[in-house]
């Protein structure tokens, strides 16, 4: 069995113990191709991020960097621009031929949360090797609004794999001609290309930019906050615009994605030589997305754009990020949009679900 591990696998990883968990699942936990990991309920607030290093625990780390500890239990802030390390629910033994790997959640993504999975030993953000066995954390940094979390917040995610199930760029035209991936051309070039939307077919509104100075968010509130309050709203009427360095955006494909039920997909930032930005933060997508399977026309894909040292002129249809492609070990017992909380099945421009629709 090679490939992404579906929802039942992950399922039955629970209850053998090569997932250990402090807390019992919580409902919706376990995704059509990942396991949504859970804050416990202490804080650590560092001075640095930093990773455990070869034969190095979290917690000796922590005894460096730790600056003081915010217990969780009844709710507290973290800060803009504060680095904050958070030990999980969740724990790991996998079997010497499962790795994994994780991302941010599409709503941690979309309010500018970087957070990043740490584990004992590790040399690398987000990267967990076969094999494994010890703790998870969760590295978080608010870049853009300061957030109240609680113990058993889903900011991140984790998805599990066995032997290499990447597909060629043969493997993903050959996909495309028998189902469709995106609504136009298929741009395949060591993935499938992501183009950027700055003309859209009514109005002239193409994005979104962060308020610098904007108050909390409880992210227990669900289409609650007045996008008003933390965004302002970005029009272009000639099909460009200019990105601020330091700023962060939300933007929006021009392309729409059909992910089928049989494969996982995960964005991957285009190559820095376009342009002083990023695509990044919330990479994962799940079988069923977009996919007429579950009664889907194509779901378009949510940009989290930061611009790094100079002022860029972005352009509509300007390719800025590659969907890279996996099978799935076994197709999901459940697929995205089909009877689970999936917040963004049929997406177009949306900001993350703990704001009011615009």
């Amino acid at each position: 069995m090679t490939g992404v591990l579906p929802s039942q696998t992950i399922e039955t990883m629970l209850t053998s113990g090569e997932i250990s968990v402090t807390h019992p699942p919580a409902e919706g936990q376990v995704q059509p191709a990942s396991l949504d990991l859970r804050l416990g309920a202490v804080a650590y607030r560092v001075r640095a991020s930093f990773l455990s290093g070869q034969d190095r625990s979290v917690t000796d780390r922590l005894s460096e960097f730790e600056m003081h500890r915010i217990d969780l239990t009844d709710g507290a802030v973290l800060e803009k621009g504060c680095v904050y390390v958070v030990p999980l629910m969740e724990s790991l033994a996998l079997p010497d031929d499962v790795q994994a790997v994780a991302n941010a959640k599409s709503s941690t993504g979309r309010l500018d949360l970087l957070t990043r999975t740490i584990t004992d030993g590790g040399t690398e953000f987000d990267r967990i090797n076969a094999g494994y066995s010890g703790p998870l954390y969760a590295e978080i940094c608010p870049r853009s609004f300061s957030v109240l979390v609680r113990p058993g917040m889903r900011l991140n995610q984790i998805r599990f794999r066995k032997g290499q199930s990447t597909l060629t760029d043969a493997d993903l035209r050959t996909l495309h001609d028998r189902s469709p991936l995106v609504d136009g051309e298929a741009v395949i070039d060591d993935g499938l290309g992501f183009s950027v939307d700055l003309q859209p077919a009514t109005g002239t509104l193409v994005g979104y930019r962060a308020k610098p100075h904007t108050g909390v968010i409880d992210l227990d509130n669900i289409g609650h906050y007045d996008p008003a309050d933390y965004w302002e709203e970005l029009h272009a009427s000639d099909g460009k615009i200019i990105l601020d360095p330091g700023a962060f955006y939300i933007l929006v494909s021009r392309e729409a994605v059909h992910i089928p039920p049989a494969y996982a997909a995960e964005m991957a930032p285009f190559l820095a030589m376009v342009g002083e930005f990023r695509v990044h933060y919330a990479g994962f997508f799940d079988p069923g997305f977009g996919h007429g399977a579950v009664g889907g026309t194509g779901s378009r894909g949510v940009l989290e754009v930061r611009c790094h040292e100079a002022p860029f002129v972005l352009e509509h249809g300007q390719v800025v990020g590659r969907l890279v492609y996996e099978r799935m070990a076994d197709v999901p017992d459940q697929l995205y949009g089909a009877g689970i909380a999936s917040n963004y099945q049929g997406q177009g421009l949306k900001l993350s679900k703990h704001f009011k629709s615009a």
